[in-house]
């Protein structure tokens, strides 16, 4: 399996982000990556926890890491946060299309893009 077979599958990743006092915050989503743009998308609402640690810190680095077994990979790079409705939008088909399911829908949803800069993998 190559790595992007895997990070087509309907896994869940941990997402890491630091929150103001330097200490990680890990939490399960689900993403997309888009190869030829080089992002990472995670939905989510602005009142997250996740969100607010990347408000506190613009730019700052985030990690996803998908995992199954004894294969994983991980994506990392700086992310930002979008409310622009055509990118909320984007990241909300790639999701459905990848989880052949709609995401929720709550009000206040985002878009964190993160632009991948760094891959590692084991076992792909």
């Amino acid at each position: 399996m190559t790595v992007e077979a895997f990070l087509a599958g309907p896994y869940v990743a941990t997402l890491t982000t630091l929150r103001p006092d330097g200490s990680p915050h890990v939490v399960a989503v689900r993403f997309t990556w888009d190869r030829q743009a080089g992002l990472a998308r995670v939905l989510t609402v602005a009142s997250s926890r996740k969100a607010g640690n990347l408000a506190a810190d613009p730019g700052g680095r985030a990690a996803l890491c998908q995992v199954d077994g004894f294969r994983w990979v991980t994506l990392e790079g700086p992310a930002t946060i979008h409310t622009d409705p055509a990118r909320v939008g984007e990241a909300a088909r790639r999701y459905a299309e990848r989880y052949a399911a709609p995401p929720p829908n709550p009000p206040g949803r985002i878009v964190i893009e993160i632009a991948v800069d760094r891959i590692m993998n084991l076992n792909l």
